[in-house]
């Protein structure tokens, strides 16, 4: 399984019998921000739906899903399952909900919240996602150049460096497959 990830904010909209889904796609850095700023921004909303799953540093998936308001099981599950089927990590989508005065019922809602959500995502511009980890790399003063080179040229970055009475230690920053061929 290859997983996607996104690298700035994308929105999509659904409309149901008046209801009317605004569907916002954020990296998960910006989860809380936006939900906080969404409930400010809709006040008259009636919900904001969340879904979110986050690649944690054991490599486990943190996810959730939450209904906010909405009968159990009809928003926020349904959001998180089409996060899920497009293999997205470290995002995030919140889905606000102006109520049109037509009861959708539970099919409806999860086919309006997923479709919403799946509108996000057809605007979205996908990344592959890489696993970015840190490591350190020592060298003696011969070959420190050598390695500041080889650092470059792998498009690594370098996050601090220090140098001992042997010669530097780099600590670098980059995906896990460049850091590994180090």
């Amino acid at each position: 399984m290859s997983l996607k990830t996104i690298t700035r904010e994308f929105e999509g909209f659904l409309e149901d019998r008046k209801s009317r889904f605004l569907a916002h796609l954020v990296p998960i850095d910006l989860f809380e921000q936006r939900l906080e700023e969404l409930r400010k921004e809709h006040k008259k909303a009636n919900h904001i739906v969340t879904a979110h799953r986050r690649l944690l540093d054991d490599d486990r998936i943190e996810e959730s899903g939450k209904d906010d308001g909405e009968p159990a099981g009809t928003s926020g599950m349904p959001t998180l399952r089409v996060l899920q089927g497009a293999d997205l990590i470290n995002c995030a989508v919140l889905i606000v909900r102006y109520f049109g005065g037509t009861k959708l019922g539970g099919g409806g809602l999860a086919r309006a919240y997923s479709g919403a959500a799946q509108d996000a995502i057809a605007n979205a511009k996908l990344v592959p996602f890489q696993k970015i980890l840190t490591k350190t790399v020592s060298a003696d003063f011969a070959s420190g150049s050598e390695l500041e080179r080889r650092v470059e040229t792998l498009g690594l970055s370098v996050i601090a460096r220090d140098y001992t009475e042997d010669g530097v230690t780099l600590t670098v920053e980059g995906p896990e497959e460049v850091l590994a061929a180090l």
